[in-house]
């Protein structure tokens, strides 16, 4: 029997618009005598169709909070991404350092958990249950950023837009959106598990929106990492020449496009968001988030096409076999894609790709590579 596309009868078509597309700034589309000249290129157009790029600003940074955790403290931090909008982000800094460091940005995930943001990499006091159970299943009960921390490196992990204290506001919502969430306790988890279902529904709303006022989603989040990294690099605690980023699922996303778009980051790990973009036409976009979409990329630049801007720097990628975000061919040809041209840059040992017999997560395993990575390319 013939298997059925989600998007019935008009999958044929649209996989012809995608097959056709010549993905004309990639580095395997043409000999590129410049490497620099190809990258700058290709950073300059994915900055004009993400189309989101304010007046930067200072950070005015703040530390709310400091709390000594095993092996390191935790620095609560607010600082401005724009003139009119804050973020707040935790910064974790091991015990007994003596000087600057090596850094990673640790990238949250989406996981339709938009209640909370830089705390499903870090542990906080007084877990809630959904809470762990949200950790248990995505990272095998080890907290990313936490791990990161103990092993010596200064992490930095910032709440994305839509996320912790950048999430939706209820009490700013017209109409009667959030009538389910009235009565309930804040940070309870039924109250948790409602909101984030009033996200998750809301996200269609916020992107036509965002679409619509000539902007994307990817480039105000993208944007938001810049800046907190324009922060980070202020710190003294921070060894600018090693600095690292690292995330699973929507946060793999942001650190393919942290790393492939700005120069200033030595060594990437991606886990959880490789692909191609054409593998997922026939039945795995219902699956995804509308953060991902930037309107014509495809013409220029596939997503492996984007993360290998910083080639030949250090990059690993980790997969999931039972991941059923995506198709196996799709994550096999988005490797054989970037290790093409890495082995074209005379550098294929810096680049490697990791398959987990998992469905997606990044569980000990596979953080325990990925620190060993960054260790040794930071």
């Amino acid at each position: 029997m013939t298997e059925k596309s989600h998007v019935s009868t008009y999958h044929p078509f649209i996989q012809r618009q995608a097959d056709a597309q010549p993905m004309s700034l990639s580095y395997l589309a043409q000999d590129w005598p410049n490497a620099s000249e190809w990258a700058a290129a290709g950073r300059a157009k994915m900055a004009e169709l993400l189309a989101y790029d304010p007046q930067p600003c200072p950070p005015n940074a703040q530390v709310l909070e400091s709390v000594q955790r095993p092996g390191f403290v935790r620095h609560l931090i607010r600082f401005n991404v724009t003139a009119d909008r804050t973020t707040d982000a935790y910064l974790l800094v091991p015990d007994g350092l003596n000087g600057p460091a090596p850094t990673i940005m640790a990238l949250h995930d989406h996981g339709g958990f938009y209640y909370y943001g830089k705390e499903k990499s870090c542990q906080t006091e007084n877990i809630a249950p959904i809470m762990w159970e949200f950790a248990n299943r995505s990272y095998g009960g080890q907290f990313f950023a936490d791990e990161l921390a103990r092993q010596g490196f200064v992490v930095f992990v910032p709440d994305a837009f839509y996320f912790g204290s950048q999430r939706l506001s209820v009490d700013h919502l017209a109409l009667d959106f959030a009538d389910e969430l009235n009565g309930l306790t804040p940070d309870t988890d039924e109250y948790v598990a409602k909101f984030n279902a009033l996200a998750n529904q809301h996200e269609t709303l916020v992107a036509k929106t965002l679409f619509t006022s000539g902007t994307t989603w990817p480039g105000v989040l993208f944007q938001g990492d810049r800046a907190a990294l324009d922060y980070l690099v202020t710190r003294p605690e921070v060894d600018q020449e090693r600095i690292g980023c690292a995330g699973l699922s929507i946060g793999g996303f942001r650190s393919a496009h942290l790393f492939g778009l700005d120069p200033r980051i030595k060594a990437g790990v991606v886990a959880g968001w490789m692909t191609t973009y054409g593998s997922l036409l026939f039945d795995h976009l219902r699956y995804h988030t509308w953060m991902i979409y930037v309107p014509r990329q495809l013409q220029w630049l596939d997503l492996p096409d984007v993360a290998t801007l910083n080639a030949p720097r250090p990059l690993m990628v980790i997969n999931c076999i039972k991941d059923a975000l995506f198709t196996m061919d799709g994550m096999q040809a988005a490797e054989k894609k970037i290790a093409e041209v890495y082995e074209r840059m005379d550098a294929a040992e810096n680049f490697h790709c990791r398959y987990d017999d998992e469905p997606h997560s990044l569980k000990p395993p596979a953080q325990d590579a990925a620190i060993q990575w960054l260790k040794k390319h930071l």
